[in-house]
């Protein structure tokens, strides 16, 4: 990928009149899908850290301090920006719910239904710890039944979920370029002055088959969490 673009082939779920003009759809869903293109950005993804006075003097310590921090925080940074630009894509079909775990098989059998396999999904820690963990088995069902891998995410909103083929439907764009430098903050970096490094990436996400993914919404009552 070069540029800060890229155009990739897409199949989305079609409206009721297309559907209805394939004659399988009733039994291949996926059958009525239609062919078009689409586009998404790279963009630059950027991570900071600040030196500690006298670290620089020790470039062993220098070279560890960046791995274990400044990568780390890199790590973070893509995954808010990957995971905020499938959240935001807008083919990605809604299933709201009033059960969070009843929710999360209706979006794996519905893309079950279009001839795939939910093979992931990304959930908020809070779910996972509060309304999957210790669920009858729940999770070790959908690993050995699917494959299924679940993804602890920040940045889904409690109560959401996300289910699809990932691997099938969504492809990283990578520009394969990468800095690491020193620079100036923008401000708000940091609470203090000092010297700053960034690493920065140019990634994206490629949606092919946003038919294939699912955003489960549990119905929020007042606001509050409830684990059940």
């Amino acid at each position: 990928v070069e540029g800060d673009a890229a155009r990739f082939w897409t199949e989305s779920p079609p409206g009721e009149e297309e559907r209805r003009a394939v004659r399988d759809s009733g039994v291949r869903r996926e059958a009525a899908f239609t062919f078009g293109m689409s586009e998404a950005k790279v963009e630059p993804i950027r991570a900071w850290v600040q030196i500690p006075d006298g670290l620089a003097a020790d470039l062993d310590a220098l070279a560890t301090f960046l791995d274990y921090r400044l990568l780390v925080r890199l790590a973070t940074a893509e995954n808010l920006a990957l995971t905020t630009a499938l959240l935001g894509h807008p083919e990605i079909a809604r299933l709201p719910c009033d059960d969070y775990v009843h929710g999360i098989l209706s979006a794996c059998d519905e893309v079950e239904q279009s001839g795939a396999t939910p093979h992931a999904m990304i959930v908020n820690p809070r779910d996972y710890y509060h309304r999957l963990v210790g669920r009858g088995g729940l999770l070790a069902e959908l690993a050995e039944g699917n494959g299924m891998k679940v993804s602890r995410n920040r940045w889904v909103s409690p109560g959401d979920a996300l289910v699809g083929d990932i691997s099938v439907a969504a492809r990283l764009l990578d520009a394969r370029r990468s800095v690491i430098r020193v620079a100036e903050p923008p401000p708000g970096t940091f609470a203090r002055p000092g010297v700053a490094v960034c690493a920065e990436v140019y990634e994206g996400v490629a949606v092919h088959l946003p038919g294939l993914f699912y955003l489960v919404t549990l119905a929020k009552q007042n606001g509050a969490f409830s684990p059940v």
